[in-house]
């Protein structure tokens, strides 16, 4: 599964969608530029110690990533859709594309991929504009993988935590 960040602008978004992302095997992809300096502490501090799983990419458009995986199915999460992200089948190596927190997907992405464009579930109130993007990829990456046989790998197995949380990130 790849989780693709366009222009993501908060920290703390992107470190717990990393961290997301990090635990479940999905490959990260960010989109330049960042609201964010890669360095920061909150970033870091989000995603605690598990940076050695992730899988990460830096692209400096969009139509890069998507054209570099333009053979996977590709789903672009937005308020401003009208299919429900439920209502598709996502295989293994589906390309979830989510938007900016404060405007999201550019207007092209509407427009060119009109069909593939996905909503999570809101109250119909103007002042209800969307849900925290962190939030929001962990609603779909999780549904994506629900759809998957054996849960796509993910382990019900409870496993041993050893040690504590590193002094670096605290």
């Amino acid at each position: 599964m790849h989780v693709v960040l366009y222009e993501p602008e908060i920290p703390g978004n992107t470190g717990n969608i990393s961290r997301l992302c990090a635990v479940t095997g999905c490959h990260l992809h960010l989109i330049r530029p960042l609201g964010f300096n890669t360095d920061d502490k909150s970033l870091k501090r989000a995603g605690l110690d598990y940076w050695h799983l992730l899988d990460i990419d830096y692209y400096d458009s969009l139509q890069e990533c998507l054209e570099k995986y333009k053979d996977h199915s590709q789903y672009f999460l937005t308020s401003k859709a009208a299919k429900g992200y439920t209502q598709v089948h996502y295989d293994p190596e589906s390309l979830l594309v989510f938007g900016r927190e404060t405007s999201g997907l550019p207007d092209w992405v509407h427009e060119q991929y009109a069909g593939q464009c996905l909503r999570i579930p809101m109250l119909p109130d103007p002042k209800a504009r969307c849900l925290n993007l962190s939030s929001s990829v962990a609603i779909v990456v999780y549904e994506a993988f629900r759809q998957q046989p054996d849960f796509g790998g993910l382990s019900l197995v409870p496993t041993e935590h050893h040690g504590t949380l590193n002094s670096q990130y605290r």
